[in-house]
């Protein structure tokens, strides 16, 4: 059974990082009419748009971690809820960079590879903890995102409805976790968090 599982993780870790993901919803900002944008700003809506998508790496691989080693099967289940929309995300960031004429992050496996231990680290101490990890995480993702909304070119509607759209999921996916009982993680560890997260966005941003 675990082995099993492993391998079923592993074939989702390859089609993450190897095939172009698929949005059940519609692409956010579809309707929107694509402006056009100097060059300045067209490379920095590109790697916005790829510190996301490899966020949304990140994402996959932890809740695969967590739904692994969860022992809940309701917890088991809000956390495949969430990597389902956390996939549109991946789609959508990924359509927006390949607009852009841009590529994706070059470490996009390492990142992968270590939110994936992270996620099964934090499903091993329990589900309350579990919880509370998705929780923080998803706070933290909904900051960085006002963060990037801030920052896009003011003519770059289109990304901006993608992550606006981002944004609203993740703030009730953060809710959910909460609702479940998620426990409240020691500041230590948000500042953690917040150090490996700030690590990945800066190389993101030019790898």
């Amino acid at each position: 059974m675990i082995l099993d599982d492993l391998i079923l993780r592993f074939d989702k870790a390859l089609r993450t990082l190897t095939v172009p993901a698929q949005s059940v919803r519609p692409v956010p900002g579809d309707n929107v009419e694509e402006m056009e944008l100097s060059e300045a700003d067209t490379r920095l809506s590109t790697a916005l748009m790829r510190v996301n998508h490899s966020g949304e790496i990140c994402a996959q691989a932890l809740y695969e971690g967590q739904a692994l080693t969860a022992r809940n099967a309701s917890v088991q289940q809000a956390l495949q809820k969430a990597a389902t929309e956390e996939t549109e995300h991946l789609a959508w960031t990924e359509r927006r960079i390949e607009e852009l004429g841009g590529r994706k992050s070059l470490l996009n496996p390492l990142w992968y590879g270590g939110s994936f231990a992270l996620g099964a680290l934090a499903g091993l101490l329990g589900d309350k903890w579990n919880l509370g990890f998705l929780a923080e995480t998803e706070r933290q993702v909904e900051r960085h995102l006002e963060r990037h909304l801030q920052r896009l070119p003011q003519e770059d509607y289109r990304s901006r409805a993608i992550l606006e759209q981002m944004k609203s999921d993740e703030a009730r996916h953060a809710t959910t976790a909460i609702s479940q009982g998620a426990a409240e993680l020691p500041q230590p560890l948000k500042l953690a968090m917040q150090l490996a997260s700030r690590l990945m966005t800066k190389t993101a941003f030019w790898l």
